[in-house]
């Protein structure tokens, strides 16, 4: 039976727009469906890791993430100005925090790998996911997707042919169904995915508010005995982190009387909240899928993975789910790759999202309120003090260092593929706007550029130096940006590995018998 589309998109976040988005850029049909008419104005993320940001620059969306962060610090100076310059110690001068403790800039070592090669990519950080998501928004309907906004997933029927997916305006029939539906996903819960994971212990507020009386609000994040809690980058930005529980009910508003009641109790200042614009909660809650994919139903971002919002990780962590996957699913549905480039998906991404939640939760070690903790916070502070302590941490919390075990030898094989500048007057993401893998020869090498003949519609080619890396004669960048083979100058054979690397992720050349 015909399908109505080749994939249901069930959730139109950042996550389910971004996966939406490179389906297409790889020829598949697809139908997001979106239950909000519009995008959502509660507070949640403010920033990205470096990443996201690369994986949006790799698409040609840097100019816009440029101005956006411009507007963002705008705001962001002038709430310093109005605290009289006292915080500008937690303020421009911030890459991030770990567990509330201020990581600084100026000690942090851009020589290591991971934060010294992803060229413009590094400077954009400060863009909330709700400019994530409509910037995203744009990008689908220029790529032409179809996003049904106002439209719930109530259910679905899957078999080894397809997935009917039922709707609040009737049924679709797909080849396959990704949730992108957040921590509380519909697709997982019907699809029996097992997810495991650890009970949340805490209780957390975010919100901007109209408030009285803040002059004696520390600026930034403050550790005090009953919690911690956070003031600015913004005006009337609050958080308040505190380990009673969690919430009777989470779904329950927040009210401007919770919210004075709890930063009164957590930072001792006698503030009064006026108006609360916009407000959220969430908790330490962190769990996982143990697979993330059953049959032709996928999952990614939350509602494959949740865990507190602590270090901003959790919305980039979905977007390298959605960029993963996305190429690889339109590679199965066009014939270009057989069905098992899908087993790829959960042995890469599992592992970086394990690693995540438990990041997360030595964050909330590290912010408990107990002597022992706090005794543990003294130390972690110490080591942020320092250039090898705030670069281990700031790589780690921005995600520099995520390698797949990939085939080969070559340190940058399973790697974000550098940003290299080339002598063609760009850089390697202006080739990576396709989203079309790319075979880079750097030493003009024609019988590299033969093995790649059989691939014209799956693999760019393209012959440029790098002054730069002068060490490096090639690099196969599949189209999420990471290397899939690399060769160095002065190889004993330059080509060895490519034609298998080649089969490996992009099937086998025109003209072969499959």
């Amino acid at each position: 039976m015909e399908h109505d589309v080749d994939v249901v998109v069930a959730g139109g976040g950042p996550v389910g727009m971004m996966l939406a988005c490179e389906l297409r850029l790889g020829g598949a049909r697809v139908a997001v469906l979106e239950r909000l008419t519009e995008v959502s104005p509660t507070i949640k993320g403010g920033a990205i890791t470096t990443p996201s940001a690369e994986a949006l620059y790799r698409r040609g969306m840097l100019p816009a993430l440029a101005e956006v962060q411009r507007q963002t610090m705008d705001r962001f100076r002038a709430f310093l100005r109005e605290q009289n310059g006292g915080a500008a110690g937690q303020g421009l001068g911030i890459v991030g925090h770990f567990a509330g403790i201020m990581l600084r800039a100026d000690l942090v070592d851009r020589t290591e790998p991971g934060l010294d090669d992803t060229g413009p990519a590094a400077e954009i950080a400060f863009v909330s996911q709700q400019e994530i998501e409509r910037l995203l928004g744009g990008r689908a309907d220029e790529l032409g997707v179809d996003v049904r906004r106002g439209v719930e997933l109530t259910g679905f029927d899957a078999d080894d042919e397809a997935v009917t997916v039922r709707t609040s305006q009737g049924a679709v029939r797909a080849g396959w169904l990704v949730g992108c539906d957040g921590g509380r996903s519909v697709v997982r819960k019907l699809a029996g995915f097992e997810f495991p994971g650890t009970d949340p212990e805490i209780t957390c507020h975010q919100a901007v508010v109209e408030l009285t009386g803040a002059e004696d609000l520390k600026v930034g994040w403050t550790a005090t005995d009953t919690g911690v809690y956070a003031y600015g980058p913004m005006p009337g930005r609050v958080v308040t982190v505190e380990f009673d529980g969690p919430p009777p009910d989470r779904d329950a508003p927040v009210t401007a009387e919770d919210l004075q009641a709890r930063l009164r109790r957590v930072s001792g200042v006698d503030v009064t909240i006026d108006e609360v614009r916009t407000a959220t909660r969430f908790t330490d809650h962190a769990r996982q899928v143990t697979e993330y994919r059953k049959g032709r139903v996928l999952l990614a971002g939350d509602a494959a993975h949740v865990h507190s919002a602590f270090g901003s990780q959790g919305l980039s962590l979905g977007i390298g789910d959605a960029m993963n996957l996305g190429w690889k699913l339109a590679a199965v549905i066009g014939g270009r790759a057989p069905e098992g480039l899908l087993d790829t998906y959960t042995s890469e991404r599992h592992p970086v999202g394990a690693w995540v939640l438990d990041w997360t939760r030595s964050q909330v070690a590290a912010m408990r309120p107990d002597p022992r903790s706090r005794a543990l916070r003294e130390i972690v502070s110490d080591l942020a003090g320092t250039v090898v302590g705030t670069t281990y941490l700031t790589a780690r919390l921005n995600g520099a260092g995520v390698r797949y075990e990939l085939p080969g030898e070559h340190p940058l094989t399973g790697r974000s593929t550098p940003d290299l500048e080339l002598t063609d007057g760009g850089r390697l993401a202006d080739h990576l706007h396709g989203g079309r893998a790319l075979l880079l020869d750097l030493t003009d090498d024609p019988e590299l550029r033969a093995l790649a003949t059989g691939y014209a519609d799956r693999v760019d080619t393209l012959t440029a130096a790098c002054p730069s890396r002068q060490d490096l004669a090639a690099v196969l960048v599949r189209p999420d940006g990471f290397t899939a083979w690399a060769a160095d100058v002065g190889a004993p054979t330059p080509t060895a590995g490519l034609a298998e690397a080649l089969v490996e992720w992009f099937g086998v050349p025109d003209g072969v018998v499959r």
